[in-house]
């Protein structure tokens, strides 16, 4: 089965991880230097690149998630492009990843440069973690073909990738990242062009709460990441928040985020409107069959019998689940 050629633009952090996790699905990877360098130069840095993700697969392997006989065959499949030579490697790239550093004269200056070479069908994507694909879309050629996808680090091991297309990003373009994505193990998921993304917004408040604590004298650094590790990581790990919020309750948050706006004297903890909205309408999640989420047609026995297991799958992983007592 043919695979697409896949070129990361950008031969630091994020692009050697998106190599990593092309090459290792079988992809021919073009990891492509963005920068003028000496012949030298340019010799170090791929030298430096192809050991770095050598003995990131070498660390994996040692931990029993490949055979490590297979390791030379996935760093053979990925060729570190001086720029000298890159018109030629993008010729032949069918999908693109943008991932030159987060400054707006630098992104242009890559999108431009790339487009002269690419062909007219090729993906092209943003790693961005900052940038809207509103405001990249005019860098590009052929904006209906390019859109942002931003990947966690380390990218070659988290599964998550969020997609942000813009208003003019077609359709089936979408649609063809989505399955490239999906083939190489990841989950991608769909976000609008707005500030953050998903996951980088849900986690700036989190962060920000903890160092707030800590700086109140609330709880010890190593308490909050214990408790998040072992709390709030252990439930996020079996449902989503949103799930978790209708199987709970929309009321358990709506009185939560009450008492805690009105007894810390602070508005951030209070509900947004659509919590309000759905508590009105008597949407309270799974007890009443509809709250973010449409429960209605769902078996509820079934479901938390399946979620147990999730739970227990869990535990067993982390050597937590213990027999018993006599």
């Amino acid at each position: 089965m043919s695979r697409a050629v896949v070129a990361s633009l950008g031969a630091g952090r994020m692009g050697r991880g998106i190599a990593q996790a092309f090459a290792y699905a079988g992809h021919d990877v073009l990891l492509i230097d963005a920068k003028e360098r000496t012949p030298a130069a340019a010799a170090r840095l791929a030298s430096e690149a192809l050991a770095e993700i050598d003995a990131s697969l070498a660390a994996l392997a040692s931990l029993g998630a490949f055979d490590d006989a297979e390791r030379p065959r996935i760093v053979g499949r990925i060729a570190v492009v001086p720029r000298a030579e890159a018109p030629a490697a993008l010729a032949r790239a069918e999908v693109l990843f943008e991932g030159v550093p987060e400054v707006v004269e630098t992104k242009r200056a890559a999108f431009e440069w790339a487009c002269e070479h690419l062909r007219p069908d090729a993906l092209v994507a943003s790693t961005t973690s900052t940038m809207l694909s509103t405001e990249l879309a005019a860098f590009v050629t052929r904006p209906e073909r390019f859109l942002n996808a931003h990947w966690l680090n380390p990218a070659y091991l988290v599964p998550l990738v969020e997609l942000s297309p813009h208003g003019g990003t077609a359709p089936e373009a979408l649609a063809r990242m989505r399955a490239l994505l999906e083939a190489i193990g990841k989950v991608p998921v769909v976000c609008a062009a707005a500030p953050g993304f998903i996951v980088p917004r849900l986690q700036a408040l989190m962060m920000n709460e903890a160092a707030r604590m800590i700086e109140q004298g609330i709880a010890s650094p190593e308490d909050i990441d214990r408790a998040v590790r072992w709390g709030l990581g252990f439930r996020y790990a079996n449902m989503g928040v949103v799930e978790f919020i209708d199987v709970g309750g929309l009321d358990i948050l709506f009185y939560a985020s009450r008492y805690l706006a009105r007894s810390t004297r602070d508005d951030r903890y209070a509900s947004p409107p659509i919590v309000d909205e759905h508590m009105r309408a008597g949407r309270d999640g799974l007890r009443s069959g509809r709250g973010f989420y449409d429960w209605r047609g769902v078996d509820v026995a079934a479901f938390r019998r399946e979620l147990l297991g999730r739970q227990l799958a869990l535990l067993r992983q982390l050597g937590m689940l213990r027999p018993p007592q006599a």
